[in-house]
């Protein structure tokens, strides 16, 4: 790509992954301009974003004359360039926050990712529905995290972390989705909190363009 000094984000506004880069954006106070990608239009498949990305996947982040894809590569990208200090000092901490991170992100998210949760839905021939998939995976994937989680305002050591700018957009979807959370007082709790921070309050899909 062109170098470019105009930072932008080709982002889906439910997209959990695109969520996190927006929380991520915020935390780091940089303006970007926002390209909206319609999942459920289908316009991921079209040969122009899969030129951005070949995986068709959301976000796409352009920014310093690099495109950037995968979410948790490029807030460990912004973390490291942008100084946010996203993940603790020592490897052990560090290996602490990834594997809440990877709670949510490579655990409960992919099997939740629109493309999977349809495909079961159809190949079901009808007994599953959209939410009874994602009550299934969401709720006991929260539970492990739940359980990791320390509270009582950020998952990891009273410190802002990766790992919670994954947990807010999971909870977004779980509460879209009718999950039971009643279960999960600790993440209902730190999600609170989080959203009180204005980066994660700006970063809410019902503040992204569509």
């Amino acid at each position: 790509m062109t170098a470019s000094t105009e930072t932008v984000l080709f982002d889906y506004w439910r997209s959990s992954a695109s969520y996190r880069v927006r929380i991520a954006l915020g935390l780091a106070g940089l303006p970007w301009q926002t390209v909206p990608i319609d999942l459920v239009e289908g316009n991921q498949r079209a040969p122009e974003h899969l030129d951005r990305n070949p995986q068709g996947l959301v976000p796409v982040l352009e920014i310093d004359g690099l495109r950037l894809t995968q979410s948790l590569a490029i807030i460990e990208y912004l973390d490291e360039t942008r100084g946010l200090e996203l993940l603790p000092a020592t490897a052990s901490e560090r290996a602490r926050v990834r594997a809440l991170a990877d709670a949510i992100a490579m655990e409960i998210h992919p099997v939740c990712n629109l493309r999977v949760a349809k495909h079961a839905v159809s190949a079901s021939n009808g007994q599953l529905t959209m939410k009874d998939w994602m009550q299934a995976f969401i709720a006991p994937g929260l539970a492990a995290v739940e359980a990791m989680a320390e509270g009582p305002d950020f998952l990891y050591a009273g410190r802002l972390s990766l790992a919670d700018l994954c947990l807010v957009p999971q909870i977004y979807n779980a509460r879209r989705w009718e999950v039971d959370l009643s279960g999960f007082p600790k993440l209902v709790e730190i999600d609170a909190h989080l959203n009180t921070i204005p980066a994660f309050a700006a970063a809410h899909p019902d503040n992204s363009p569509r």
